[in-house]
């Protein structure tokens, strides 16, 4: 049975209408996690630690088409609410184009920088030529990238997330039997630069098959076509995805300083250690994302049809199921410390011990992670982009730099690995403040 905007919500229907989304975003991270696999493994410690040194670089100029995605899924879906679907349409095709023209000039700028880009985030010798080459490569399919982003937010205001899981998992598909072939065939030299096509090819893939969907005549509640310029819309989705962009600016600046910091206190094996750990947090941290994307839709449409009951049930029931996912991923986290550790970095006994001793410390944080991350984006789904951006700019860049400055003068490495659960936590006190503070204005108390 098709499950539409305007429907009530329970939690099996929320789960139901939201898994697509949650599974879009966790299998986009597992084919980022095998890249680094494949990356580690067969080309070596010099060329992985490279791609998480200039990963956050590339991570922040893709986040353009997150702030589109979800600022403007929350502007079409309350049109939508509000009983207009050719506005909502036009304002659809008018951040799809937007952002892709975008896409292009931040490319070109990129691939030209990339080089001083590198030395300004610590790069030298080999890990500098490794940074370039991989950079340079996953530039050329940026605006596809920032097309696969927004449109797994559209996907869902769309009401059809089951098409963007399919999506994502052709783009997954394409990335691991790529990275299959060319980093394991292509000689040791070209293996970094075989991982960053096939990255690169899978960006097209999740970019252009959705393009033609929304270009065609579809069953879906939305279509590309006609539209003009409108400033003022533009800056409205751009102030409600704020936090959004600010959240992934934010954390992939601090994972510059962390690196950075890595360097200082354990070297190049710190940056792997923490590439690892990365990894899988961008596994668990994917499935609050995605649960965040697959109910923005769903909130802004009741918001703008003024169902304040079915808007308090869904906060109510969302905040039940964040805390169920969060205590299973601490679990998990807990007992597979181990065996994640020797997949990635199995082959230096040492750099296995940090890893996992590391990441023992640092998955506490999943306990506290996933209500920032579902407050910040039910504020963004209300079209309250202001407070959804000071939940992010301070989960994300103000406690995680405090904390990340601080504690490792203190405790030393492990003060870094503490520096994430603090600032997670401060995040959440945070969060809840405004919850209670808006409950009267969203009328969800």
């Amino acid at each position: 049975m098709k499950i539409q905007l305007s429907d009530h919500f329970s939690y099996s229907r929320l789960m139901r209408f939201t898994l697509p989304s949650i599974g879009t975003m966790v299998f986009t991270s597992i084919y980022g996690v095998v890249d680094g696999f494949f990356v580690s493994n067969f080309a070596g410690k010099t060329p992985f630690a490279a791609v998480n040194l200039i990963m956050p670089f590339l991570i922040i100029i893709g986040t353009v088409g997150y702030m589109f995605g979800s600022g403007g899924t929350a502007v079409v879906s309350k049109t939508f609410g509000e009983g207009d679907p050719a506005r909502a349409n036009r304002y659809f095709s008018l951040f799809i184009y937007f952002a892709a023209a975008l896409g292009v000039v931040f490319a070109t700028a990129g691939i030209v920088f990339i080089r001083p880009i590198s030395v300004l985030l610590g790069a030298e010798g080999a890990l500098l030529e490794n940074c370039v080459v991989y950079a340079r490569i996953i530039l050329a399919a940026l605006p596809f990238y920032i097309l696969q982003f927004i449109f797994q937010s559209f996907f869902v205001a769309a009401e059809k997330p089951q098409i963007g899981f399919v999506v994502t998992v052709l783009s997954g598909v394409t990335n691991m039997v790529l990275d299959a072939v060319l980093v394991i065939l292509l000689p040791q030299e070209h293996k970094l630069a075989g991982a960053a096509v096939a990255t690169a090819m899978s960006q097209v893939v999740g970019g252009v098959i959705p393009l033609f969907y929304f270009a065609h005549k579809n069953s879906s509640i939305l279509r590309l076509g006609r539209t003009a310029f409108d400033a003022k819309i533009i800056l409205k989705a751009c102030v409600n995805g704020s936090s959004e962009f600010m959240s992934s600016v934010s954390m992939s600046f601090v994972s510059m300083l962390y690196n950075k910091q890595l360097l200082k206190y354990a070297g190049e094996n710190g940056v792997a250690a923490y590439g690892v750990m990365m990894y899988v947090s961008m596994i668990f941290s994917a499935a609050f994302n995605g649960y965040t994307i697959g109910t923005a839709p769903v909130i802004g449409y009741h918001d703008g049809a003024g169902d304040h009951d079915e808007l308090r049930g869904l906060l109510r029931k969302s905040l039940a199921l964040t805390g169920t996912f969060a205590v299973s991923m601490v679990a998990a986290a807990e007992l597979f410390a181990l065996p994640l550790a020797q997949i990635f970095v199995g082959y230096d006994a040492s750099l296995t011990s940090l890893t996992v001793s590391g990441f023992r410390i640092f998955a506490l944080s999943f306990f506290f992670m996933g209500f920032a991350i579902f407050g910040s984006g039910f504020f963004t789904a209300l079209n309250d982009g202001i407070t959804s951006a000071v939940i992010s700019f301070l989960r994300t860049l103000v406690f995680q730099m405090a904390a990340i400055l601080i504690l490792p003068a203190i405790w030393g490495i492990e003060g870094i690995w503490i520096s994430i659960v603090a600032a997670e936590l401060m995040a959440v006190v945070l969060t809840g403040i405004f919850l209670v503070r808006k409950r009267e204005k969203y009328h969800y108390s």
